[in-house]
C-alpha cells in the first residue's frame, strides 16, 4: 500500500510542478483578431478596432463612434514528444486542433470618455497524449483553461494623452486525467477559481501620423485543489491526499508603436517584458505539509514589427514578425508538459471593408520554438523537436 501511494503523490507533485512551468508556454498573444496577421506587432498602438480593449483600453478613444469586433480562431499545434528510452511508448502530438474566439465592444460616452468590454482566453491549453504511452499513470489528458471578462474605460486627458484601465475578472478551469497505476480504469480529477488583474494603458499621439502605447498587466494566480488518490490493494479501499498549487501569469509590459508613413504604408512595432523570474520557485501542499521547488525561470523578452499596406480604400494588407525569448534559464531542462523556448512567429492577414459600417478579416500565423528537453522525471526523459503551431482566424467589426 506505502509504496503505491507514495508513487501516485510523486506522479501528482511532478504534475503540478511541471504545470506550473507551464504557464509561460500557455499565455499567448493571439485572440483571433487582426493582430494576428501582424503577429502582434503594434498591438498597443494600433487603436483600429474594438480589439484595443485589450491590447490597450487607452486606445478606445481613436475609435469612431460605437464598435463592435467578434473573432473565432483555430489552432493546430505540432507537439510530438519522444521518449529518450526506446524501450518506452512516445507521448504523439500532445496538441492537436483547439479552436477558440473572442468578442469586444467599445461605447462612445461622450468626447473624453469610453467603455467598453472585452471576452476572451488567451491563457490556456488542452493536451492529450497517446493512450499507452510511458507517462499515462502521470497525466494522459490535461486542460488549463483562463477565460477572461475584462470591463475597461478610456479617459482622454487631452489633445495627445489618453488614459486607459481595464479589470479582468478571470475564471480557470483546471482538469487531469491519468491511468491509475494498477493499471485498472482511469483517474479524473478537475477544480475551478476566479482571480482578478488589472490593465493599465497609457496612449500619446505626438501627431496623426503618429502613435505610441504602453500597457501594464498584472499578474494572475489561480489556486488549484485536487487530490491524491489510490485503492487499498487487499480492501479495494480508497484514499486521499489534498494536494493544493498554484498556476501563474505573470506581470508583463508592453511598448507599442503605429506610424503611418504615408496613405498606403504603415509600420509598426513592439517591446516587451514578462516577469516569470519571480516565479522560480514552487510552493506546493500536500497533506498538511509544504513541499519547495526550484522552477529556473527568467525573464522573458519580446521584439516585433510589423507593416500594413492600403492595397485600395477597402482593402488593407497585413504582415509581421515577433521573437520571444524563452522562460527556461537551460533548453535542456524544461517542463514535458509544455515545450516553451525561443519563439519565433510570422503572420499575414488582410482586412476588407464591406461597406461604411462593418468590415471583415481573415489572418494566418506559424509559430515555431527551439527544441526543448526534458530530464525530470528521469524515466521520461525525452525532448520536443521542432515544436509549431499554426493560427487561423477571422474577424468581424461592426461600427454603429
Amino acid at each position: 500500500m506505502k509504496a503505491s501511494k507514495v508513487a501516485s503523490i510523486v506522479s501528482l507533485m511532478i504534475f503540478m510542478t511541471a504545470f506550473n512551468v507551464n504557464a509561460g508556454g500557455l499565455y499567448l498573444y493571439e485572440i483571433a483578431t487582426e493582430d494576428l496577421g501582424l503577429a502582434g506587432a503594434g498591438m498597443a498602438a494600433r487603436a483600429q478596432d474594438a480589439s484595443t480593449v485589450v491590447s490597450n483600453p487607452a486606445g478606445m478613444m481613436y475609435l469612431d463612434g460605437n464598435q463592435l469586433t467578434v473573432g473565432g480562431q483555430l489552432l493546430y499545434g505540432n507537439l510530438d514528444y519522444d521518449v529518450e528510452d526506446e524501450r518506452l511508448e512516445d507521448g504523439g502530438n500532445a496538441v492537436g486542433a483547439l479552436p477558440a474566439a473572442s468578442l469586444f465592444y467599445s461605447h462612445s460616452v461622450n468626447e473624453r470618455l469610453r467603455l467598453g468590454v472585452g471576452l476572451y482566453g488567451n491563457f490556456g491549453l488542452s493536451l492529450g497524449f497517446n493512450d499507452d504511452w510511458a507517462g499515462r499513470n502521470l497525466v494522459k489528458d490535461s486542460t488549463m483553461m483562463g477565460l477572461t471578462l475584462q470591463p475597461a474605460m478610456a479617459y482622454s486627458l487631452n489633445n495627445q494623452w489618453v488614459l486607459g484601465i481595464g479589470v479582468g475578472i478571470n475564471y480557470g478551469i483546471f482538469s487531469l486525467t491519468r491511468d491509475r497505476a494498477n493499471g485498472v480504469g482511469e483517474v479524473e480529477q478537475n477544480d475551478h477559481d476566479w482571480a482578478a488583474n488589472l490593465r493599465l494603458g497609457l496612449l500619446y499621439t505626438p501627431s496623426e501620423q503618429t502613435r505610441i502605447g504602453l500597457t501594464y498587466t498584472s499578474a494572475v494566480k489561480y489556486d488549484f485543489n485536487i487530490n491524491a488518490t489510490g485503492n487499498l490493494p487487499i480492501s479495494g479501499e480508497e484514499w486521499q491526499i489534498p494536494i493544493n498549487t498554484s498556476v501563474n501569469a505573470p506581470q508583463q509590459i508592453m511598448l507599442s508603436g503605429f506610424q503611418q508613413l504615408n496613405t498606403r504604408w504603415a509600420l509598426l512595432g513592439d517591446l516587451g517584458w514578462q516577469d516569470w523570474s519571480n516565479f522560480s520557485k514552487m510552493d506546493t501542499t500536500v497533506g498538511n505539509k509544504q513541499v519547495a521547488s526550484i522552477l529556473h525561470l527568467q525573464d522573458t523578452w519580446h521584439a516585433a514589427v510589423g507593416i500594413q499596406y492600403q492595397i485600395s480604400q477597402v482593402t488593407r494588407i497585413n504582415t509581421g514578425v515577433a521573437y520571444d525569448t524563452s522562460m527556461y534559464q537551460d533548453q535542456m531542462n524544461t517542463s514535458f508538459l509544455m515545450p516553451a523556448g525561443d519563439t519565433w512567429r510570422l503572420g499575414i492577414g488582410v482586412q476588407q471593408e464591406l461597406g461604411i459600417t462593418s468590415s471583415v478579416g481573415a489572418a494566418f500565423e506559424y509559430l515555431m520554438s527551439e527544441d526543448a528537453n526534458v530530464s525530470s522525471p528521469a524515466v521520461l526523459a525525452g525532448r520536443y523537436h521542432d515544436p509549431n503551431m499554426f493560427f487561423f482566424a477571422i474577424n468581424y467589426n461592426q461600427r454603429f
